[in-house]
């Protein structure tokens, strides 16, 4: 490490600030997937040299060589981003030349929907070691309100103890502005795959660091490349910021699919009921109904947050029923499918279906928690044959939570089909065309809202 490559060791938050203004701070960002990997090209755009950490050697290979693998991300965007000091690396020795160590690593559910914390405290424990004072170390990765506390402030600490290195905390007397330690804060993610409405800038950010110096370093730095920043007090306030904001959609996603529920067997369309409720001015947000929730955050959060009350004896049951509700919804798509296709004169069982849509969400090249990929488990379990097509996927493998070794096919000769299941909307499709040349189609995004046919059941 040299003044050429980072902060000098021991420097004071007057000069710490001073290398984020003159952009000669070093970002390391470690996680380059749907969080870590735009965030990169965030802070390239504004000419810090940023350097990108993955254990997965194809993605580092990828980036290097200057293509991308995320479909929203243009191959221009990475060689843009190279030409301003970008360049990824699985070596994380190379964290101690950073200034900024940003985590944007996955936080998934055990099968019994515990909290997965594996990435997070690999992560932590791969760089403590290397980690020295004066760098800021920020956690992206939504999780429980508790967890940089708990995992990454302690670990750096325990790692740090034979040289004397801790984490800063302000102590009656100190110093508020040496940084003889490491600089410790939350700033919770708020990606959304598919919107392009909104620039990413403009989306605020929270931070709560563990002492006021991590606070306003962090709240510096991103403050470069977001137009505003949220300071909060603590750590565990910006963990449960997050967690509020996607378990409010958890809840309210769960109540439109109940509320389906009910309205199917009365003959009531439920499309039809939120759009005249969404014409109230006030008092009324919006939210659909579908096969179920998919993604990082809404089909997660709820159950993260369950488990962190329990260990405060507290049941948190409005939460707990959303993400039940949310997470029936795949056997009630099967079900509603199965009584489709006996009214049609046909029966589940040997059925020939074709789904459309395994991404979780409309026009991304995300799976993650898709509900898309429970939906065809559970209709090949009901003997049903089954392909699909997305044109985000050539293929689908096997995953943490799915093995369905399928390949994607054309969407063409649909009379072969007893019916078309549209699990995801992607834009791409024709759905005029799909209905009429389909014998039955399954709508579960309301993708047909505009076509008249008897052939369309929508669930």
């Amino acid at each position: 490490m040299t003044p050429k490559t980072a902060l000098s060791t021991g420097t004071g938050l007057d000069e710490w600030l001073t290398g984020v203004d003159r952009r000669t701070a070093r970002i390391g960002i470690i996680g380059l997937g749907y969080v870590g990997l735009p965030l990169t090209l965030l802070f390239s755009e504004e000419r810090f040299r940023v350097t990108g950490f993955d254990i997965d050697a194809s993605k580092v290979a990828s980036l290097n060589q200057g293509q991308s693998y995320i479909h929203r991300i243009e191959t221009e965007h990475i060689r843009a981003a190279q030409r301003s000091g970008f360049r990824a690396t699985s070596e994380f020795s190379e964290i101690a030349d950073m200034d900024a160590v940003l985590i944007c690593v996955p936080t998934p559910l055990n099968p019994d929907h515990t909290p997965d914390m594996s990435y997070v405290v690999s992560t932590i424990e791969s760089i403590a070691p290397y980690l020295r004072a004066g760098q800021l170390v920020v956690l992206e990765s939504t999780t429980y309100p508790g967890t940089t506390e708990e995992i990454i402030v302690a670990t750096i600490n325990r790692h740090g103890e034979k040289k004397g290195l801790k984490v800063l905390r302000n102590q009656p007397g100190e110093a508020a502005y040496e940084l003889d330690g490491v600089m410790v804060a939350f700033s919770p993610e708020r990606e959304d795959p598919g919107n392009l409405v909104t620039p990413r800038r403009d989306i605020p950010k929270v931070i709560g660091g563990v002492d006021e110096r991590a606070t306003a370093a962090a709240s510096a730095l991103y403050g470069r490349v977001f137009r505003k920043t949220v300071p909060v007090s603590t750590p565990a306030a910006a963990e449960m910021t997050k967690l509020l904001e996607n378990i409010y959609r958890c809840v309210n996603i769960a109540l439109v699919n109940e509320l389906k529920q009910l309205c199917d067997p009365m003959g009531i369309d439920i499309w039809e009921v939120i759009e005249a409720a969404a014409t109230k001015p006030f008092g009324f947000q919006a939210f659909y109904p579908g096969p179920g929730v998919g993604g990082h955050c809404i089909p997660v959060d709820p159950f993260y947050l369950n488990w962190k009350a329990q260990q405060f004896g507290i049941q948190a049951k409005f939460i707990e029923l959303a993400g039940e509700v949310n997470e029936a919804m795949p056997e009630y798509v099967v079900q509603s499918t199965a009584r489709a296709l006996k009214r049609n004169g046909g029966a589940l069982s040997g059925a020939k279906v074709l789904v459309l849509g395994v991404a979780y969400k409309r026009d991304v090249d995300d799976l993650r928690e898709s509900p898309s990929l429970v939906v065809i488990e559970k209709l090949r379990k009901a003997g049903a044959q089954v392909e699909y097509n997305d044109p985000f996927f050539a293929e689908v493998g096997r995953g943490r939570h799915y093995d369905l070794r399928m390949r994607s096919v054309p969407v063409e000769n649909l009379d072969r089909f007893d019916c078309v299941l549209i699990l995801t909307d992607h834009s791409l499709y024709n759905y005029s065309e799909i209905v009429e040349q389909a014998r039955l189609v399954i709508d579960t995004r309301n993708a047909t809202q505009s076509i008249d046919s008897p052939k369309i059941v929508r669930c």
